[in-house]
């Protein structure tokens, strides 16, 4: 007989309370424990029932999802939290700092149509509590001596070959990412320099609205100047363009940003290879891609492409991943020339963009 992921379902809404029960509880390898009105129960019943995964509102009364994160880091409650977020301004921000404070990842609520998004929310909330577990069950793996010496051996070798290769003039960086992709990104993103001399260009897969609240985040804590892409923005050095959710991006070749809401690619939109694609034909071998965390297979064959045009292309490494699916597809082409661990991986832009 297996074992059940436990959740604890957390939210001062009882319709809200049902409905996101009810996705658990119809999904056989997992099962709601117990739920909560607020914080303050919350903390009151994890300490009778342990979960493996909890699933938390941000804007409650008596106690808040961003008081609730604090209390919970404070008394050792190591246990991955799904945060529930309105699409609302302040919404939004308050989901960037659950974030920062920890929260594992985060999916928008259900919008007054409530039947529509539904099935939406449902299969995104069922596989990231699936996520979530895995992850939080698997740690060991992330700081493993036998992973960190295998990344190493693959860096070096990788790394060597592309040293005695072609000398690249890069002229624009592209980041894809997804599950676990906004703190990777931000350890990127934040480790650049104000001085890189080139734009850099990212699809991270989040619902419309939250895109801004998350280029806010990074511009307030970068170097580099961060904006959420606008149509037609001229592609400038030294900024950081994030694609709007709900839009793809791509670059066009008068090197401008065109946005569009032609069909999804994988599911997504925005997606990585459009922007990957649209890239290759405008930079050809003067490019950068990096593929971080996220599942799926978005930004494979833009990296095989990137690659056959003469650009250089990174993947993060298995240990360092929330999730390694797309890093795994983009390296399975063939076509990646790094496998890098996500703390270097800032490091390696600038050493190939600037040489140091």
């Amino acid at each position: 007989m297996f074992m059940k992921i436990k959740v604890i379902v957390v939210d001062d809404s009882a319709f809200m309370r049902k409905i996101i029960s009810d996705i658990i509880n119809s999904q056989s390898e997992m099962e709601v424990i117990n739920t909560a009105r607020n914080g303050e129960e919350l903390l009151e019943k994890i300490s009778r029932s342990i979960p493996d995964v909890i699933t938390l509102d941000i804007e409650m009364p008596k106690m808040d999802g961003m008081e609730t994160l604090k209390q919970l880091k404070k008394i050792n409650i190591n246990v991955p939290v799904i945060m529930l977020s309105s699409i609302s301004k302040s919404g939004t921000e308050s989901t960037m700092d659950c974030l920062e404070l920890g929260a594992f990842d985060f999916i928008a609520k259900p919008s007054g149509q409530i039947s529509l998004d539904l099935n939406k929310v449902k299969d995104e909330l069922v596989e990231k509590i699936k996520i979530a577990f895995m992850q939080n069950k698997s740690e060991i793996k992330l700081t493993s001596e036998k992973g960190l010496k295998e990344n190493r051996k693959i860096v070096h070798k990788m790394v060597a070959s592309s040293e005695n290769g072609k000398k690249h003039n890069i002229e624009a960086v592209v980041i894809g990412a997804s599950t676990g992709g906004p703190k990777a990104l931000y350890e990127v993103i934040t480790g650049l320099p104000s001085d890189i001399g080139v734009p850099v260009l990212v699809v991270q897969h989040m619902p419309v609205g939250f895109t801004k609240a998350f280029a806010q985040r990074l511009n307030l804590n970068s170097k580099l100047k961060v904006v959420e892409a606008s149509d037609g923005d001229l592609v400038e050095k030294n900024i950081v363009y994030i694609a709007p959710g709900g839009y793809h991006m791509e670059v066009g070749s008068n090197k401008k940003i065109h946005l569009n809401t032609e069909p999804t690619v994988w599911g997504v939109r925005p997606a990585v290879d459009k922007l990957f694609l649209s890239a290759t034909k405008v930079y050809g071998s003067n490019l950068l891609s990096i593929v971080l965390t996220g599942m799926g297979h978005d930004g494979a064959r833009g990296t095989a492409e990137i690659k056959d045009n003469g650009g250089i292309t990174i993947a993060e490494h298995e240990s360092s991943c929330v999730i390694y699916g797309m890093p795994k597809a983009a390296f399975e082409t063939g076509k990646v020339d790094e496998v890098v661990l996500l703390a270097n991986v800032a490091q390696h832009i600038k050493k190939i963009v600037m040489g140091r």
